[in-house]
């Protein structure tokens, strides 16, 4: 919404510039124009928004702007998180220096003495309005700010938001500063008697408000408890209509109407009632009115007024005066509070943070005629200025690392020979209840009935919204600033995806775990690999961004996309896992007719591993080894192997292709691995499954005459309801053959890339496994070369593995 507002300053800044005169040579249009400019010595009136449309556009901004100061308070994460005098003092220390330095008298008395026009109100008026535009905090966009950087919940972003009570401080000023104002440059000054009068009738309202109305306001909210069946419209009706009554006596009393709007919403108690508030017009004012008020405001700002190098040193001079101001004042009481120093100029810097709040305070003061245009865009730009500063600023100097730690090599086949294999740990993620049943079917399928016991941890990942709302959210799923596990299962009982789990582990040996992450998604894999490892789970489980379901008519599958964001995530998480991760790609699986399978059920689920060598393969060999433990489980195991008397005579090399496209080509590992010894481990693992559980899985081996006709041919029987793959990151020659392949979804792999394409006509749903190796994180897109005879590389030697990716023979 401030880009927004920046580009509509930005077109009527532009628009102020004289149109070009009708002239006979291109290159000399402007000299034309600037000639005739000259010569008539007059101003050419810009093109402008129609006469009529500007009061219907403020009307609408301002009822936005009244609504939306309204929802504040309802929005506001708790602030009694950091107990002790440090927030306040913190916070006295943002408001004070600017307001007492003598560099801030220094500012308002070189503003009003350079720039024309900005000495026709009283000093004192133009101090206090000065003061509260320098010494202001924006509550909602430090919130955002912290949210985004994943600090809402540490110990910096608590004592920042707790400090950010002097943004109601600010109010009490801005309608001091609208009090004293007056008339600003234009008519009969206000008597100091009537200035007082208007204090005293604002400290009435508010008691009025907190004595009178938040009593009732309260029994209203009982009566719109969960223990009545339906919430009363009329109670909502009258409540909004309470908010324009409050903001229109307030305007009568002389402070602005938005005052009005703020004190009546800190009547509201918190609540369901507050809860349906927020639903009903949050999104309506964020989404449609409130980007109004910043148009409008973009409107009055003219830029052009800032020209010449005096106007751009006064920006420079504000600019500077603010941040000293601001960070050095909050930095030095934060030292005194023994706050150590790198989070004292963290603090420092996140107090600086401008934004709606103050917009408003400049537009009321433009309003009141106390700042002209020039002064009013000099403000804007410093706002603007300060508030893009604090993210990249704060990042630098403060925001912790949180990569994954290379400690970790996790997998199913190291848990299976350590001394923990008597209890797995997964990860699953869900974005909705659509997940729901598919990854609890292949959750219990996993279930082993002996011994060994499952642990699951479940995350619901939610995407880090707009709606202010959405920081409340933040604040209940994290704490020190990762998302933790509910051990008491509370307050993750109302969320219906925590639910249906929780239910789920009611009917054996799991223990489920609920969490939630609310991030933005370009850092949502953070959160995931930090629980993964912090929990040490074996394997993350991921929701693919694509599921099938059938439609009712009968007819094809439909698609459902959660979107490209989704699959960035999905990305990230393989890179950076600490552990193994595997990806479902839903096609019904766990719904229709079938039921989940529990012990003592018959089979109801079929799922087949197809084998063709490698890291990945083996571990999801390993998985269908568990999945061959439940009873309700059925597993065929497919190994696909090459024609005898070939082995020798079909010699592929994969060369390193980093200008390929990662979205369209497949990526393979860079490790340079043993190519005789990984088939020994194959061959091994591969006789050790059949002799474990010979007669219980059915074991088949097909020879790779056509791999894409024989894949596809698993996928397309409708004999299994799963088919779980390996990613394939160090194929063998058989899977290596695909590598040029055009890919549809390149993180799944060849493989798991086939069995995942649409139009392919499969039925089964598909689950695709990666095996946790440090030795594998570096993959790059490849290209294939037949033979090696034929590269001209190797034609005074063996190929180096820098310049050919490997030999796969």
């Amino acid at each position: 919404m401030i880009l927004l507002w920046f580009l509509s300053a930005g077109f009527f800044a532009f628009s102020q510039a004289p149109p070009p005169a009708q002239s006979h040579c291109g290159d000399c249009r402007w000299n034309s124009v600037r000639a005739i400019g000259l010569r008539q010595k007059r101003r050419v009136p810009p093109p402008n928004l129609p006469s009529w449309s500007t009061p219907i556009l403020e009307s609408v901004a301002s009822i936005g702007l009244l609504f939306f100061l309204f929802l504040g308070p309802r929005a506001r994460p708790l602030l009694h998180s950091v107990p002790g005098r440090r927030p306040p003092a913190i916070a006295a220390a943002g408001i004070y220096p600017p307001l007492r330095l003598r560099s801030a008298h220094r500012l308002a008395f070189v503003l009003r003495k350079t720039i024309d026009g900005a000495d026709k109100v009283g000093y004192g008026q133009y101090l206090v309005f000065m003061g509260v535009a320098l010494s202001i905090t924006a509550f909602p966009v430090l919130a955002r700010i912290l949210a985004e950087l994943k600090l809402l919940t540490t110990r910096v972003g608590e004592t920042a938001m707790a400090a950010a009570f002097n943004d109601v401080v600010a109010w009490v000023l801005l309608a001091l500063a609208v009090a004293l104002a007056g008339n600003g440059g234009n008519g009969p000054k206000k008597s100091p008697l009537v200035s007082l009068w208007v204090l005293l009738s604002g400290v009435a309202f508010v008691a009025f408000m907190m004595l009178a109305i938040r009593p009732v306001m309260a029994r209203i909210a009982r009566r719109c408890s969960p223990e009545h069946d339906s919430i009363d419209e009329g109670l909502i009706c009258l409540t909004l209509a309470g908010v324009l009554v409050s903001g229109f006596v307030t305007d009568f009393i002389g402070i602005h109407s938005i005052f009005g709007g703020f004190v009546f919403g800190l009547t509201i108690p918190k609540g369901d009632f507050a809860r349906h508030l927020i639903e009903r017009i949050e999104d309506f004012v964020s989404g449609l009115l409130l980007p109004l008020y910043f148009a409008s405001s973009g409107l009055k700002t003219n830029v052009a007024k800032i020209k010449g190098a005096e106007a751009w040193g006064l920006l420079a001079l504000v600019v500077g005066t603010a941040c000293a101001g601001k960070i050095l004042g909050t930095f030095v009481v934060a030292m005194a509070c023994k706050i150590p120093a790198r989070e004292a100029i963290t603090l420092g810097v996140l107090m600086n943070t401008k934004g709606l709040v103050e917009l408003i305070v400049l537009n009321i003061g433009k309003e009141k005629k106390v700042l002209n245009d020039e002064v009013f865009a000099i403000l804007v730009l410093m706002a603007l200025f300060t508030t893009f500063i604090t993210t990249p600023t704060v990042m630098a100097i403060y925001k912790p690392a949180r990569g994954v730690s290379s400690r970790s090599h996790r997998h199913l086949q190291s848990a299976a020979s350590e001394t923990i294999k008597d209890e797995l740990r997964l990860l699953a993620c869900v974005h909705g209840p659509g997940n729901i049943p598919s990854l609890i079917n292949f959750i219990e399928s996993t279930r082993s009935t002996g011994k060994s016991r499952l642990k699951l941890y479940i995350m619901h990942l939610v995407k880090l919204t707009e709606r202010s709302s959405s920081i409340v959210m933040v604040q209940q799923a994290r704490k020190n600033g990762f998302p933790f596990i509910n051990k008491l299962r509370r307050d993750a009982l109302h969320d219906q995806v925590a639910v249906a789990f929780q239910t789920y582990g009611q009917l054996g040996r799991v223990s489920v775990r609920p969490a939630t992450a609310i991030s933005a998604l370009a850092t949502m894999h953070e959160d995931i690999c930090h629980v993964a490892e912090n929990k040490s789970a074996s394997m993350i489980i991921l929701p693919f961004h694509k599921t099938w379901r059938k439609m009712t008519n009968g007819g094809d599958d439909e698609v459902e996309n959660v979107g490209h964001e989704w699959r960035e995530v999905n990305q990230r998480v393989l890179k950076d896992a600490p552990c193994s991760v595997a990806m479902l790609v839903d096609r019904g699986f766990g719904g229709g007719s079938q039921q989940t399978p529990g012990p003592t059920a018959t089979v109801v689920q079929r799922v087949c591993i197809v084998f063709f060598g490698g890291p990945d393969d083996r571990e999801a060999l390993e998985l269908g080894g568990r999945m061959a433990e439940h009873p309700a489980v059925k597993v065929t195991v497919v190994r696909f192997v090459e024609k005898k008397g070939l082995e020798g005579n079909n010699g592929i090399i994969l060369r390193p292709s980093p200008n390929k496209c990662r979205e369209k080509s497949y990526s393979f590992s860079t490790a340079i691995l043993n190519r005789e010894k990984e088939k020994e481990l194959d061959e091994r693992v591969a006789a050790e499954f059949r002799s474990k559980w010979d007669g219980v899985v059915e074991y088949v081996e097909k020879v790779a005459s056509n791999i894409v006709d024989g894949v596809l041919a698993i996928g397309r029987c409708g004999d299994y309801n799963l088919v779980v793959v390996g990613k394939g990151r160090f194929p063998s020659s058989m899977v290596a053959q695909l590598a040029d392949r055009q890919a549809e979804h390149a993180e799944l792999g060849p493989i798991g890339d086939l069995l995942a394409s649409s139009g392919q006509g499969i039925v089964s749903s598909v689950l695709v496994v990666q095996q946790h190796d440090m030795a594998h994180t570096e993959e790059v897109p490849v290209s294939k070369i037949p033979s090696i005879e034929n590269d001209p590389r190797t034609a005074h030697g063996p190929p180096s593995p820098v310049e050919i990716h490997r030999d796969l023979v």
